[in-house]
């Protein structure tokens, strides 16, 4: 249990990384989707998505040759993660 609250430790402590998860709780989408939903940066986005995907939080959904158009979602893990986050008023 205690790692489920290091990932989620993890996520809360960066407002790119909530970002990319409260983008993708309503389904695959670009960096460059998440960046303008959240009007952030898309370096810092993608920088985020590369950590999450570290941590098996998101995931790629196109083949990882795929360069331009590239969709992230997330994981069963991350999926549970964020309901964690928002039911215990982490998503702030």
């Amino acid at each position: 249990m205690s790692s489920q609250w290091d990932a989620i430790g993890f996520v809360i402590s960066s407002k790119y990384r909530l970002a990319v998860l409260n983008v993708l709780q309503d389904g695959p989408a670009t960096t460059t989707e998440i960046a303008n939903a959240e009007s952030l940066s898309p370096s810092h986005v993608s920088r985020a998505l590369r950590r999450l995907r570290k941590r098996s939080i998101v995931e790629l959904v196109v083949p990882e040759e795929q360069r331009k158009n590239r969709q992230y979602d997330l994981t069963a893990k991350g999926t549970r993660m964020w309901q964690q986050i928002q039911s215990a008023g982490l998503a702030e």
